[in-house]
């Protein structure tokens, strides 16, 4: 045990700054993360949907609508549900518009991202359950990454700790948060890094949803549910760490709340599919609507 602790970090240092800059253009830690995080779903997903019997350049079509429907979605949950920075006293509305300094909240992005995916299915003429079922391993993955956006950016991280992964926060940011927490700390104070707890959870909910497809063969959007389930037991946990300003119910954090509905959603959403639905969906191209024909055709000649 002795030589465990010797072997872990006293800490886990953030970064010294997220923003780096070629000429007059800004480079955000922030944006790379977030693009990162969706090559790394788009690559991912493109597998998947190849295996279910899908096209591989059906995934580019589809994220052509729902990534930006997704950043939109999630960006306007963000704001709705912390509205203080932005409407409150001394807030900046215009700072709602600026995405790069951080703040998309999941629940928006899935919700309009899956607007944006369903109007791709259609016009593609496949699955919409089928596709979000190769989407969720990947969706997760890009979830995980995105996370690194968070740390540098020393944004939404978790209450005092003394275990030896404690993260250092910038002492202005630090005090800011605590002060507007209640909570007492000091320069030297660690905090609890919410980011890589998030990202080490969906990683391996990634890999425990890619294992239950292949053992049970799951469609008709099954595995989409499970990811929401795997999710929101983990955001739950994980919210509750949290110290940053958030909007509270019954003294528990908005997002405790949604992770809780949502996650009961899901479930009761997989057990109903799957009795209706055992097993996997055989094609995931939609089958061509038949074109209409003429009850009074003519006759042949000669009838």
């Amino acid at each position: 045990m002795n030589h465990l602790l010797t072997v872990l970090p006293a800490s886990i240092p953030s970064p010294s700054q997220g923003v780096w800059h070629l000429g007059p253009i800004p480079i955000r830690a922030y944006a790379f993360a977030i693009l990162a995080g969706i090559a790394v779903a788009v690559w991912l997903t493109s597998k998947r949907w190849v295996a279910r019997g899908g096209q591989a350049e059906d995934v580019l079509e589809i994220a052509f609508w729902a990534v930006p429907f997704g950043i939109v979605g999630g960006r306007l949950y963000h704001v709705v549900t912390t509205p203080d920075p932005y409407w409150g006293e001394g807030g900046d509305p215009w700072k709602a518009i600026r995405i790069w300094d951080g703040g998309l909240g999941i629940w928006g992005a899935v919700a309009l991202g899956a607007v944006g995916a369903y109007i791709g299915c259609r016009r593609l003429g496949v699955s919409f359950p089928g596709f979000a079922d190769a989407l969720a391993p990947g969706l997760l993955l890009a979830q995980a990454i995105g996370r690194l956006g968070n740390w540098f950016n020393q944004e939404l991280f978790g209450a005092p700790t003394t275990m030896p992964w404690g993260l250092e926060i910038d002492w202005d940011v630090a005090r800011t948060t605590c002060e507007n927490a209640g909570i007492t700390c000091t320069p030297d104070t660690l905090f609890h890094p919410t980011f890589l707890y998030e990202m080490l959870w969906n990683i391996g909910a990634a890999l425990l949803l890619i294992f239950l497809d292949r053992r049970f063969r799951l469609g008709h959007g099954r595995v989409f549910w499970l990811y929401v389930v795997f999710y929101t037991l983990g955001r739950v946990w994980i919210e509750a760490l949290r110290i940053d300003t958030a909007e509270e119910i019954l003294g528990l954090r908005l997002n405790v709340w949604t992770s809780v509905l949502v996650g009961l959603g899901a479930l009761i959403a997989f057990v109903i599919v799957g009795r209706r639905h055992p097993g996997r969906e055989e094609t995931v191209v939609l089958a061509a609507k038949e074109p209409e024909t003429d009850d009074a055709a003519e006759p042949e000649p000669g009838d």
